[in-house]
Parts: C-alpha cells; structure tokens; sequence
C-alpha cells in the first residue's frame, strides 16, 4: 500500500526585503536594442503552482487504492520515506522516477529503476506525458495522473543578479530565492547541476551572505585527487601514517573549522569512504589518517555534483543516508539552454569583467540569433571561453548549425578582419603570428586558472594537457596559481 503521499502548499507571503540586486538599475545598449536591467528594489512576482491529482492502486486490489492532490512543480515517487509519493512496493526502487511541470505540462524522468517506468505499456526514461490525464506502471502499482487548474501562488524576487550570479529568467530568480533563505540558516546544502552551470560560484554567495562569511571556505574536488590520498585530504594525517607522511598535516575540514567546506564533486568520492564523511558531517567530528582519537570541528558543509545522485543511489555507486544528509536543502541549477533569455545580461557581464565593454560591437545580430539556437552544452563556461575568444581574435564567428566557432575569421570576410585594430602590416607574418599566440595563450591560462581555482592538475585535466607541460606554459607566461595541489 502507499505509506505516504503529500507535498505542502507553496504559498509565501513575503516580499524577500533581504535580497537586493547588487548592481544599480541601468539599460544597456546592445546592438541598436536597449536592455532595461530590472531594478533593485525589493520588487516581487507571484507564480501559480501547478495541481496534480495522483490515484495510486495496487495489482492486489481496490483495497490498496489512494489518491491526494499535490501542490508543487517537482514530485518524486519511489519506495524512501523522503520522496512526495511513497509506494510501498518491494518492485518500485527507492528513488524510481518524478513528474516535473513544465509550460507545456508535465514530464516523467525515470531516475535509473531496475524495474523501470512504463506508460501505455512502453518503457520510458523521459517522456512528456499526455494530458489532461493519463497512466503509468511502476513495478505493482498504478499511477493514474489527472491535471488540475493552478491554486496555490508562490513568490519569487524580480532582479538581474545575486552578486556574481547573471540572470533575469523565472528559473535563476527562483534559485535566488532560496539562495536568500538558505545563507541565513547554517544548513547542509546540495548544489546540483551540468558541468559549467556556476555550481562552486552559487556556493560561494551563500558564504558571503552568511554567518560565516569571515570564515575559511576551503574547496575540495573529489574529482581530481586519486582515491588513496582524498580521505588525508578530507581529514588530515598524522606523522608516520604512510609512507612519504613526515609530518603532520591538517586536512580540509580542520583547515575550515569555524567556516566552510566545499566538496565539489562529491559523486565522485570513492563508496568506501562515504561512511567517514557522513560521520563527519553528522557529528563534527574527524580522525586524522593514524590517529585513534577524534577530534571536533566546527564547519559547514556545502557540496555540488554533476552526476544526478538519486540515480546514482538506486545503482548502489553513492550511498542513500549520505545524499539525505547532503541533501538538506538541494538548489538545481537550470543549463544555459533553458534560460537563453539571460543571454544579453550574460554578454554584458562578461564583457564587463574582462574591461571590454568596448567590443560589444564584435557579436552582432546575426551572431547574436546564432548563439541563441546553439544548445550550449558547456554551459556559462562555455559561453566566457566564447565571448573571450571573439575579443582575443577581435571576431565573433557565427556558431553555425550549433557548432562551434572556428578559432580564427575568415580571412575572405573584411568586416572581420578590421577588428583586429593592433594588426600591424609592417611586422614580419611569424612575429605578428607570435604575438597573437602569446595573447591568446596567456588568456587562455589566466582563465583556466580561475575556473579550476588554481589548482593546476584539475586545470589540466580541463585543458586535456599533460600536467608538466601546462606547468612549463604557466611559468613562461608568469600566471600563477592561487592555489597548491597538495
């Protein structure tokens, strides 16, 4: 039978007089188009939530059956007592699927089930399903799905950005507003999302709002240190530990004591060490690698993965009660594909943070109508390495059937070509040719750099260059990195 089956209302009242965009309004001039930036005033809009009527029944009988309608956009369905629909059913997995609201009405995701989700008889994995009603099988039950008119109405802020945050759309205004309501609590965050979304970037402006904005903020990337060295780097190791431990060293969680760990990547942390972190989340409490004792730590835990965990649950890689205890409070964060309308603002900011405001005459209409039908699979990131890559070369290249751009104009092209305001004719073509790589390579490095938080091996696992050898070009071009990779 269904154990459980609910969700509550969405309806907030307040006007979220604490959130403040941190950029006067202005209007910006973009190819012949002004954009009006929103103002920073504590200005909100009120959305309907969407209703669904779900009916769950049993193969055993009429007895079995329940029904209750839901109030929200997002509800999971599975057999953990965490999910909004809870079906007692050996055959359903713990986190087998959820339905999502759309403007076009509802979707189903199956999450990775063993037995899996089937609609009209057909096994799906992502389907839109019909409306207004309509059912779906998972393992012995039931689901019989009836839209129902919008009731509840929830509020979400009106502004351009959240700090270091870019994006007017209805989906970054809501990440804003739990943002807002999340850097006053001391709460355990989950920030999930595509690689390039801003995940270690959200992370940082719920500590610069919080309590702890004065406190350490140390990162570790579960993703770039080898299995046998990422618990001494969780927790420190004692003198004589392992082979090559000459001296005591202090870990990430002891480094942050009274601020905040970030643990980007965390679908990548070896299984046999999950227990540790969950104890160490859970109690505040570590043991050094060779030491009996524990020692107490007072930090808060943020984490970020582009794996999608509930999957990853229900195949045995991450374990169940370290999600739930990471899991608080979850943010997604939406792709760049699903928010195309904060392209212009997203222009304008990076143009704004590499001093070149000036060459917002390189992306014109036509590029610009291009860059909005490409997907952008990388992401923001992918969108910087494109804006910086047409001021470097002083071109924008259409982005053609959703490709990228070529790295240089065409030469048969004029317009671009007078771009390049500094080439000059009288130079020999290998010197101006040399000028031009140093440029972009020194770009290119200070950029990687930064998005890698300094941390040289990740960067060239970025880069896909061999770790000396992009070592050797970081020296020769003087960029330094912020960060070791001890």
């Amino acid at each position: 039978m269904m154990k459980g089956i609910g969700c509550p209302a969405q309806r907030e009242d307040d006007k979220y007089d604490g959130l403040r965009s941190d950029r006067v309004t202005k209007g910006i001039r973009h190819n012949d188009v002004t954009l009006i930036l929103q103002p920073t005033q504590a200005v909100a809009t009120e959305l309907s939530v969407p209703r669904l009527e779900i009916v769950v029944s049993r193969e055993s009988g009429a007895a079995c059956r329940r029904s209750a309608t839901l109030e929200c956009e997002r509800i999971r369905v599975g057999s953990h007592p965490s999910n909004e629909v809870v079906l007692d059913d050996r055959s359903v997995s713990r986190f087998h699927c959820f339905l999502e609201a759309g403007p076009h009405g509802w979707t189903l995701t199956d999450k990775g089930s063993l037995n899996g989700t089937f609609l009209g008889g057909t096994r799906v994995r992502d389907v839109d399903l019909p409306r207004p009603t309509c059912e779906i099988q998972l393992g012995e039950s039931t689901l019989q799905l009836r839209e129902l008119g919008t009731n509840a109405l929830t509020t979400i802020p009106v502004c351009s950005n959240y700090g270091e945050l870019y994006g007017g759309s209805v989906a970054m205004r809501r990440v804003y507003a739990t943002l807002d309501r999340v850097a006053n609590s001391d709460t355990t965050v989950l920030i999930q999302g595509e690689s390039g979304t801003g995940k270690e970037l959200v992370a940082r402006e719920i500590v610069r709002r919080g309590a702890r904005a004065k406190g350490p903020f140390v990162t570790v990337d579960a993703s770039s240190i080898s299995s046998s060295l990422i618990e001494s780097e969780l927790f420190g190791h004692v003198r004589g530990a392992f082979t090559g431990a000459d001296r005591e060293r202090k870990g990430a969680f002891e480094a942050a004591n009274g601020g905040t760990v970030f643990l980007d990547e965390i679908g990548e942390m070896p299984i046999d060490l999950q227990p540790k972190l969950l104890r160490a989340i859970e109690a505040r409490e570590i043991r050094l690698v060779g030491e009996t004792g524990t020692r107490h730590v007072d930090v808060r835990v943020i984490a970020a993965t582009n794996r999608d965990l509930e999957r990853e649950v229900n195949l045995g890689r991450f374990r169940g009660d370290l999600f739930f205890r990471l899991a608080v409070v979850t943010i997604q964060l939406p792709p760049l594909r699903q928010r195309l309308q904060d392209l212009p603002l997203l222009l304008h900011a990076i143009l704004e943070s590499m001093g070149a405001l000036e060459q917002q005459s390189l992306f014109t209409a036509e590029v610009c109508k291009d860059m909005s039908a490409h997907d952008w699979p990388g992401n923001v990131r992918e969108l910087r390495n494109f804006v910086e890559r047409a001021v470097i070369l002083g071109a924008a290249s259409s982005m053609r059937g959703g490709a990228q751009p070529p790295p240089f104009p065409d030469p048969s092209d004029t317009t671009q070509i007078t771009g390049w305001t500094d080439l000059d004719l009288e130079e020999p073509f290998k010197v101006a040719k040399e000028r031009l790589v140093t440029r972009f390579e020194r770009a290119y490095l200070s950029r990687l750099l930064e998005s890698s938080d300094g941390n040289v091996s990740r960067a060239a696992r970025q880069a896909k260059l061999d770790r000396m050898y992009l070592s050797r070009l970081l020296q020769r071009h003087g960029v330094k990195s912020k960060a070791s990779d001890a």
